[in-house]
């Protein structure tokens, strides 16, 4: 007789092998979508010529350039973003056991939202300034909102995200600063476009950067997953089961700060992926980190390289990818508040 534990691990097993050949399936995809066109033989073409060396013809050549440099990069990023941004907001909900927690919990992502626009402010400044602020002042804001919750050492949990709503609500309040003083014909649109969050920027510079910390995150994230059931226990059943709970809270919090100030210094604010994408996971396999995690990134994957894809495709002039995840997540989450009202996760 099947147990319902090796019965859920196959049912499990079988969703990540079908959505992830959906996620190849939609990536391929991707890659032809957008203004510029490009067909299957075209990558056929390019691909077989990149690896054998020899060189495309001349109908060929500009849209080698828009295949390599912009479509296959913005492609491999969304991915990457996607699944970081998801598994952190599911990270970030155990830590605090509040489902409705994302990655900007402790104002990381007010941080770097901040930076971003002070260099775009800045006389001089160039997008490497912008990311190296964006990134700095992110990290900061985490750093804050730990310091604070440390100094009032009361309730940790409560305080901290307490803490990360004060941090959050004064960078907000700097950024609003700042858009006042800037220049309204040069300076506030570039502020704004990247508060929206675009895949636009992205290059392989940008992948080089984010993909090895991203990877070995979420690398570390899967590795320890079953931690964090017992992280989402409460912090008495965690010490009685011999755990450490605040060295792993510290790790996982690092870790998830990383990754959502890489990817909003790389393209700005994304929102609500980190909120929905873990409630979808746990709608379909249920609230244990071993099976959840591994969905959680996939659909994560799935839902921006889609998100990306109407975003160059459902107009001539294309659209910032934060407005096409807020205007599908926010009537997702109300389906899935429906769907789950009274089955004890939310």
């Amino acid at each position: 007789m099947i147990s319902i534990s090796n019965y859920r691990s196959k049912t499990t097993r079988r969703l990540v092998v079908f959505l992830s050949v959906v996620l190849v399936v939609l990536f391929c995809s991707s890659l032809v979508m957008g203004r510029f066109e490009i067909n299957v033989s075209d990558i056929g073409a390019m691909v077989t010529a990149f690896f054998s060396g020899t060189a495309v013809g001349e109908d060929l050549v500009s849209k080698q350039l828009v295949f390599w440099w912009i479509r296959l990069p913005r492609c491999i990023m969304a991915v990457l973003v996607g699944m970081g941004l998801s598994v952190s907001g599911a990270v970030y909900q155990a830590l605090f056991r509040n489902p409705l927690v994302s990655p900007d919990i402790l104002g990381v992502a007010a941080g770097c939202t901040f930076g971003a626009a002070l260099g775009l402010v800045l006389p001089g400044g160039n997008f490497s300034l912008v990311h190296i602020l964006s990134f700095g002042f992110g990290l900061a804001a985490v750093a804050l909102a730990v310091g604070i919750a440390r100094l009032i050492s009361v309730k940790p949990l409560i305080v901290l995200v307490l803490a990360g709503m004060v941090v959050m609500s004064f960078f907000n309040a700097l950024l609003m600063v700042l858009k006042y003083f800037s220049d309204p014909f040069d300076e506030l649109p570039s502020i704004v476009f990247w508060i929206m969050g675009s895949l636009s920027r992205v290059t392989w510079d940008d992948l080089l950067i984010i993909a090895p910390v991203t990877g070995i995150a979420l690398t570390g994230f899967m590795l320890l997953r079953f931690r964090l059931n017992i992280l989402s226990l409460g912090d008495i059943q965690s010490k009685s089961l011999g755990m450490n709970p605040a060295v792993f809270r510290s790790v996982f919090i690092v870790a998830s700060s990383f990754i959502v100030a890489m990817t909003v210094a790389t393209c700005g604010q994304i929102s609500w992926i980190g909120l929905i994408i873990p409630h979808m996971a746990r709608t379909l396999v249920g609230p244990e980190h071993e099976r959840m995690l591994p969905v959680t990134a996939l659909l994560g994957a799935i839902f921006l390289l889609g998100a990306d894809g109407a975003a160059r495709s459902v107009s001539s002039a294309e659209i910032p990818v934060g407005i096409i995840t807020a205007l599908t997540g926010a009537p997702i989450f109300g389906f899935l508040l429906y769907k789950n009202r009274g089955s004890g996760w939310l």
